[in-house]
């Protein structure tokens, strides 16, 4: 390590228990939080060398938004520094100072949006989780990957805190500043690893994909993720599932506070099952008894009665809308050829995953596996199918390991159907 006054690595049979805890190397710096110390730190990250290890704190749980409300950075000769973006709002002049450099960043598709929201983009990324992934590890937390690979224990008992809180605590900002302390570090031993196993040019893919990735499209009928919805049986009801989701949504959204805390999902069930006929009778259901649920009882009472009132033509179906194959549970009463052909390709695909020690869904996107199997193209081959998957974003290094075995998936015949059966 850099650092004299960094602890070494245990070398003990229990690592679990014996290795030691990962301390600031530097100290802890001041939260930065005016300009005059926004300007020095985009001079002191300009002038640095070597990659950036950046990291966001975000708020979930207690904030609708997704905004970072707190940005940590580490740079070789420039040190680490915190910085508050909210009395800012635009971080683009320190962006700028280290955009021609790579950003270390652990589970980069967590923090990049919040990053751009702040004026933050980079062009080149390192992201440990996703190459932890690559390799194989079996839990690719950033704290399991620094005991794993660098032989450090970290904290973590700040993680679910809720970051827009201010002034943030100084246990919480040692927290903050240690997901960056050994982040270069962890990167450097990660991409040896990575050349070791001839893995690095799938990691450099697999990167450049990071960046490459569209906005990620809203999905439809967001309220159908309520917790607890498959207790809701009819049309009626889900109905005022979607009243309520949404009647909710709105307050969050304006007063900025994650929607659990204006009402539990708990208390939309429950709500949507009895189907109350009154408001009175409404905020008597257990869920609806806490205060969050009283202050805004008379908005719930006419979404719930709103639901009630709607021409059955206007109600949500049963089931939800799909954009692309249906449930994978149902193909074969649906399409027993096509469930043939999905067994066939996930076998074979989890087969090359398992040979190279990686998890199924980094060697492809199980949705590019079901798209193909649902409906193939007329005239496969191989060409057709390595198409296939480039235009479904599939990388090089994906389509050259894949592509033959899921030609061979989508001719190969489906078994014989029972002879109870009807045929087709």
């Amino acid at each position: 390590m850099s650092s004299a006054n960094t602890p070494q690595p245990s070398t003990s049979d229990d690592p679990t228990a014996t290795l030691p805890l990962l301390e600031l190397r530097d100290g802890l710096s001041d939260v930065i939080d005016v300009e005059s110390a926004l300007t020095d730190a985009v001079e002191a990250f300009r002038a640095g060398s070597g990659p950036v290890a950046v990291d966001a704190e975000r708020a979930s749980g207690y904030r609708y938004s997704h905004r970072a409300y707190l940005v940590q950075l580490r740079r070789e000769g420039s040190g680490s520094a915190l910085v508050d973006p909210i009395p800012f709002g635009d971080l683009s002049a320190l962006g700028d100072a280290i955009v021609d450099t790579e950003w270390i960043i652990h589970a980069a598709n967590q923090d990049l949006a919040c990053l751009a929201e702040v004026g933050m983009v980079p062009r080149q990324v390192f992201d440990t989780e996703l190459a932890g992934r690559l390799l194989g590890y079996p839990k690719v937390g950033l704290a399991s990957l620094v005991s794993e690979v660098l032989g450090y224990r970290m904290r973590k008992e700040h993680s679910a805190a809720d970051w827009s809180t201010r002034p943030l605590p100084a246990p919480w900002l040692v927290y903050a500043a240690l997901d960056v302390e050994m982040l270069i570090e962890l990167r450097d031993a990660i991409e040896q690893e990575l050349r070791r196993e001839g893995k690095w040019e799938w990691a450099e893919q697999e990167f450049a994909a990071i960046l490459d990735a569209p906005p990620r499209e809203p999905k439809p009928d967001p309220w159908r993720r309520t917790s607890g919805m498959h207790r809701v049986r009819n049309r009626r009801s889900l109905g005022v599932v979607r009243a309520l989701w949404e009647a909710r949504d709105q307050i969050a959204e304006s007063a900025d506070i994650s929607p659990g805390r204006i009402l539990p999902d708990a208390a939309i069930v429950e709500a949507a099952s009895a189907m109350p006929a009154d408001r009175d009778t409404l905020q008597k259901l257990t869920a609806f008894k806490g205060r969050g649920a009283h202050r805004h009882m008379r908005t719930w009472w006419e979404a719930v009665d709103h639901a009630r009132r709607l021409p059955d033509s206007e109600l949500p179906k049963q089931g939800p809308r799909y954009d692309g194959p249906p449930p994978a549970r149902a193909w074969a009463d649906r399409d027993p050829d096509a469930a043939a052909r999905l067994s066939a390709a996930r076998t074979a695909v989890a087969e090359i995953a398992e040979a190279h020690r990686l998890p199924t869904e980094n060697l492809l996107a199980p949705d590019t596996i079901r798209r193909l199997a649902w409906s193939p193209p007329s005239d496969v081959n191989l060409e057709v199918v390595t198409t296939f998957l480039r235009d479904h974003h599939a990388r090089p290094w994906q389509i050259g390991l894949t592509a033959d075995v899921l030609t061979d998936a989508m001719t190969s015949e489906a078994p014989a159907k029972p002879l109870d059966q009807p045929p087709d």
